[in-house]
């Protein structure tokens, strides 16, 4: 939906989980000698300040970034980036997906990113312009399909819809099935909330019945504020790189002991 801006969550302790798991991937990746292809449907601005109004708003960010340190060592590659964005962008900077790819990527490497909200594409398009990249201001899945297999054929993508339309968590079985019949060598991450309704539980149920070789990732959280539906995150994958396993088990395990 043209609604959703990251910003109001960006930093939040789903992100830790998610852009901790997918720089430890890409850091796997980039270290055979052969470019990739790196694919994200719904990249939000790249770039957040994590002191503008909106972040303050709900409180998100400041819960997940307290944790930082906790989670991730200094020479975790997520660390790395959260620490380069900083220097260059100040303080309260934090990266999105784009970047955190961006900065373990290589100039071999091909990037393709998308957003369909008018003014997250346009601030993604400026915090990504020292990298480059291919831009598409478009449906996320729409895209996903378009391009599979891409060149280089190696490669991965992340889908992180927002879930604000309902029809996400039964569009995007079908769409990782149709994504896998095309590029059954890439590497796929869909990230998903995990709702205190259970709202996601019956796409998750699909998932892991339609690939039972996926690597599944959960965990809790408190509630950002009262009311709040997010208690958690998942992350399905596709391909994972070796050593993704462990490497979930141990952010799975720092989660366990908030």
């Amino acid at each position: 939906m043209l609604s959703y801006q990251h910003i109001y969550h960006a930093g939040n302790l789903a992100d830790l989980h998610k852009h901790g798991l997918i720089a430890h991937m890409l850091e796997y990746m980039t270290r055979k000698d052969k470019p990739m292809s790196y694919l994200e449907t719904h990249a939000g601005r790249g770039l957040y300040q994590l002191d503008a109004l909106e972040a303050i708003k709900t409180g998100e960010a400041a819960q997940g970034m307290s944790k930082l340190a906790k989670f991730y060592p200094p020479e975790h590659p997520y660390t790395k980036v959260v620490a380069k964005t900083r220097a260059e962008h100040g303080a309260s900077a934090y990266p999105g997906s784009p970047l955190i790819a961006a900065n373990i990527l290589r100039m071999t490497d091909t990037i393709h990113l998308c957003d369909l909200h008018p003014q997250e594409f346009a601030a993604l398009r400026e915090s990504m312009r020292p990298f480059g990249g291919i831009f598409h201001q478009k449906d996320g899945l729409e895209m996903a399909l378009a391009l599979t297999p891409p060149t280089p054929r190696r490669g991965m993508m992340v889908i992180d819809p927002s879930y604000e339309m309902k029809s996400d968590y039964a569009v995007i079985p079908r769409v990782l099935f149709q994504i896998w019949r095309k590029w059954n060598v890439g590497t796929v991450a869909v990230w998903y909330p995990v709702l205190a309704n259970g709202a996601e539980r019956e796409m998750v149920k699909v998932l892991k019945d339609c690939f039972p070789i996926g690597l599944s990732s959960e965990v809790r959280f408190p509630p950002a504020r009262e009311g709040h539906g997010m208690i958690g995150s998942g992350m399905f994958i596709l391909n994972a790189p070796y050593g993704t396993d462990e490497e979930a088990r141990r952010i799975e395990g720092h989660f366990r002991k908030l």
